[in-house]
């Protein structure tokens, strides 16, 4: 088992982004992933720099550590020409430690180029080829593509690692899952469902199956509670409305009847161990095996802290 650090692009700037990813890895961290967005969830966020930047500063402040983008979407707001290329070179900087983590997207980040957002099919039509696309490049030499939505036109990526970065596809259902056993290395999924490794196996997946696990640390409960309530409620709202809205004050719209019974069913929170060890257990049961803890509470200093003198020794098999 693999354990990451989600870092919140959406609640800090990006250099409070590097010097947290800095101090994961001497947390004892195993990888660091980060969120591609070009908005917060929520304006009280205030943040969200461009990942790729801040991923390539992380890779030269560390040595080991391992990053991830969670996720991209190829579609829209990028081509995956840039994905192919950005990642490639990610893999090259790092010495091999990037995953590129690809989804289907939201409309909070990609509508801001003016090209609309597509319907759910639409979105995973255009995923399947953004894929192809980029596997179709990372095969060297110059490459063109027609398909019902993307296009290529004799383009190549000079600069290509040894060996491709592993590409984990977001998964929710059967039919991502198969995807992500086609055209991806791996799965990544937010819920501990079992159904989507198993979808994801029974199609001949056998990569590495991330998931991102709500905690929220802070030194008494109603402190964390507070904290998911300021920034991080918009979780509650689940995928099809987080899919869908456009912009961080509908976001705040949506999630105003949220209250903090409603964060106690999704996080676990406060000072105590047992709690967060035991919602990560549900993913591990579940079947994923890179874990990654995603604080949202107050001070993520203290999290790190906890981390390392609470929960890593636990989590980590012995023997």
């Amino acid at each position: 088992m693999r354990i990451g650090y989600k870092l919140a692009s959406e609640g800090f700037g990006p250099q409070e982004i590097i010097r947290q990813a800095v101090l994961a890895e001497q947390a004892g961290f195993d990888f660091v992933e980060m969120s591609d967005h070009f908005h917060p969830w929520l304006d009280a966020q205030g943040h969200s720099s461009f990942t790729w930047s801040v991923l390539g500063a992380i890779a030269a402040r560390t040595s080991n550590l391992r990053l991830a983008t969670g996720v991209t979407c190829p579609t829209v707001r990028y081509h995956p020409a840039i994905i192919a290329q950005a990642a490639a070179t990610m893999a090259l900087i790092s010495d091999g430690r990037f995953t590129l983590g690809v989804g289907a997207g939201e409309r909070l980040n990609e509508h801001v180029v003016g090209q609309g957002f597509p319907s759910v099919r639409g979105r995973h039509e255009r995923l399947r080829e953004a894929l192809e696309i980029i596997r179709l490049l990372w095969q060297g030499g110059y490459r063109s593509y027609e398909g019902r939505h993307l296009r290529l036109e004799d383009a190549r990526v000079f600069d290509l690692p040894d060996t491709p970065p592993v590409i984990a596809v977001a998964a929710s259902g059967e039919e991502s899952a198969r995807l992500a056993a086609e055209l991806g290395d791996g799965i990544f999924a937010t819920e501990p469902e079992s159904s989507i490794v198993d979808h994801y196996h029974r199609a001949g997946g056998s990569g590495p199956r991330y998931a991102e696990v709500p905690l929220a640390w802070a030194t008494d409960e109603r402190q964390a509670v507070q904290a998911v309530l300021e920034t991080s409620r918009w979780m509650v709202t689940g995928w099809k409305v987080m899919s869908e809205l456009p912009n961080p004050v509908n976001f705040a719209a949506a999630s105003a009847h949220v209250e903090e019974k409603h964060i106690r069913e999704l996080f676990a929170v406060g000072p105590d161990p047992e709690p967060h060890l035991a919602k990560v257990r549900s993913y591990v049961e579940a079947g994923f095996d890179h874990i990654v803890l995603q604080n949202a509470g107050p001070d993520p200093d203290g999290f790190l802290d906890f981390f390392a003198n609470d929960l890593s020794g636990r989590l980590r098999p012995t023997g």
